[in-house]
C-alpha cells in the first residue's frame, strides 16, 4: 500500500492572496450592493446625529455665535451697534435644520468614515493601509488645530471688518450669512493645516523628494503667505501671520520628515540609490563595465 503524501496546508500568505483575489474578482452587482449597505449605515448614523444636534440646538448655536457675541460686546463698548438677526419668517426653523445637519455630519463622522474605510480597504495593499491609517490619525488632530485657530482668529477679523462701518450706520448681519462665513473660515484653516501632510504623503508615495522640496523653499514661503492673505477675512498682516506662521512651521516639519524618509529609503536600496539624485529627464553618468 503506497501512502499518498498529504497536501501542504496553505500558509497565511496564500490565504491572504486568495482573499484579495476574491475581492478583486467581485462582480459589479456585489460592489453596488456593498456600496448601498455602506451608504445605508452612514445615512442612519447621520440621521441619529441630526437628532442629537436638534436636541442640543441651543448650546451648539451658542458656541457657533460666540465669536460674533464677542464682537457685539466690543462694539457696544465703542458706542456702535452690531446685531445678529433673522430676516425671514421661516428662518428660525431653517436655521435649526442647518445647525442640526452640520452637527449631525460632525457627530456621525466616525461612522461614515469607518464605512468609507471598509469599502476602500479590500482594494489596498498592506502598506497602503498603513499609510491610510497614519494619514487619518495625523489629519484629524491637524484639522482640529486649524478649526481651533480659526475660532480664535474670527473675532479679531470681524472687529476689523466692522471697524470700516461709517458713523450713524448699524450693522445688521443675517444669521445664515454669518453661519456660511463661519463654516468657510473653519474649512479654510483646517485645509491649510492639512497641506503639509499632503507633502509628506507625496514623498512617501515617491512623487516628491525632500531635496526637491527644500530647493523650492522660496516659492513655498511665498505661496504660504499668499494663501494666508487670501484665506483670512481681512487680509491684514496680523491675521495673515496667525495662519501663515503655523503653516510654515508645519511645512518645515514636513520637509524634515521627507528628508529623513529619503535617507531611510536610500539606505534600504543600497548603492543603486545614488541614481536617485538624477531626474527622470536627465542622463546619469554610467561607468563602462
Amino acid at each position: 500500500m503506497v501512502a499518498t503524501p498529504e497536501a501542504p496546508a496553505p500558509d497565511s500568505g496564500s490565504r491572504k492572496r486568495k482573499k484579495r483575489s476574491a475581492a478583486d474578482g467581485m462582480p459589479l452587482t456585489a460592489h453596488l450592493r456593498e456600496l448601498r449597505n455602506r451608504l445605508f449605515k452612514s445615512g442612519i448614523a447621520l440621521a441619529a446625529g441630526m437628532v442629537v444636534g436638534w436636541i442640543y440646538y441651543t448650546p451648539i448655536f451658542t458656541w457657533l455665535s460666540q465669536p460674533f457675541t464677542t464682537v457685539i460686546e466690543q462694539a457696544r463698548a465703542d458706542g456702535r451697534q452690531v446685531i445678529l438677526a433673522l430676516t425671514g419668517v421661516a428662518d428660525p426653523f431653517v436655521l435649526q435644520v442647518q445647525v442640526a445637519a452640520v452637527a449631525g455630519l460632525l457627530i456621525s463622522s466616525p461612522v461614515w468614515l469607518y464605512q468609507l474605510w471598509r469599502f476602500i480597504t479590500p482594494g489596498l495593499h498592506r502598506h497602503e493601509r498603513r499609510w491610510a491609517i497614519g494619514f487619518v490619525s495625523v489629519a484629524v488632530p491637524l484639522f482640529a488645530a486649524g478649526v481651533a485657530l480659526a475660532y480664535y482668529v474670527l473675532p479679531f477679523g470681524l472687529q476689523i471688518l466692522f471697524g470700516f462701518t461709517p458713523e450713524n450706520v448699524e450693522n445688521i448681519v443675517s444669521v445664515d450669512k454669518y453661519l456660511a462665513f463661519f463654516i468657510r473660515m473653519v474649512l479654510i484653516f483646517g485645509i491649510g493645516f492639512l497641506l503639509p501632510l499632503v507633502l509628506v504623503l507625496l514623498n512617501f508615495t515617491g512623487i516628491l523628494t525632500g531635496k526637491r522640496l527644500l530647493s523650492w523653499w522660496r516659492w513655498i514661503i511665498f505661496s504660504v503667505f499668499i494663501f494666508g492673505a487670501v484665506a483670512t477675512p481681512t487680509g491684514d498682516p496680523i491675521n495673515m501671520m496667525l495662519l501663515a506662521g503655523p503653516m510654515l512651521i508645519l511645512v518645515g516639519i514636513a520637509i524634515i520628515i521627507c528628508l529623513l524618509n529619503d535617507r531611510r529609503r536610500a539606505r534600504k536600496r543600497g548603492p543603486d540609490s545614488d541614481y536617485d539624485q538624477w531626474g527622470d529627464d536627465e542622463t546619469s553618468p554610467l561607468e563602462p563595465a
